[in-house]
């Protein structure tokens, strides 16, 4: 099921929930570095959680516990932009394993990787939202248990409206 993220609330069928996207708002023409969360439907394509930390969720996307040397290359000079990467990596990149709950539960959503495209962006999730929903840098975020319905309601992937 393709969820709605508008005015600041994931929709779907009956579900809402608050979301927090990038701090550089939405954007069509979304580049690297810029903040913003892409104008576009984003497919879910994997599901990743921190199994000392929480227990897997329900979902039918795969999923796969985050290991202490997972992360994703953010480095439009690299190879491997916008990839899962293993760490220590030698390129910019973002790391799955961090001392804040954020990325506790992360959905890979398919931005700018069929094909990757250089500068269009890169490492767009939807994850677990700050306590305040503070802006993310381009994510799109909610609070884990709302987090964990979604994915329980088979979420699909999210249409991003505004």
């Amino acid at each position: 099921m393709i969820f709605q993220l508008q005015g600041g609330f994931l929709r779907a069928d009956g579900f809402q929930a608050r979301a927090a996207w990038g701090k550089g708002g939405i954007r069509a023409d979304k580049s690297e570095g810029d903040g913003a969360t892409p104008h576009a439907i984003l497919p879910l394509r994997k599901i990743l959680y921190r199994a000392d930390r929480i227990a897997p969720p329900r979902s039918k996307t795969p999923i796969e516990p985050i290991a202490r040397n997972d992360g994703w290359c953010d480095d439009v000079a690299d190879k491997n932009y916008n990839r899962r990467v293993t760490l220590p990596y030698q390129a910019r990149h973002e790391m799955f394993w961090r001392d804040d709950h954020v990325y506790d539960l992360i959905g890979i959503l398919g931005w700018n990787d069929d094909p990757v495209v250089k500068h269009r962006g890169s490492a767009i999730f939807l994850h677990v939202a700050r306590p305040d929903f503070t802006p993310t840098e381009g994510c799109i975020a909610l609070a884990l248990s709302d987090l964990r319905a979604a994915l329980a309601q088979s979420l699909s992937g999210i249409e991003v409206i505004g």
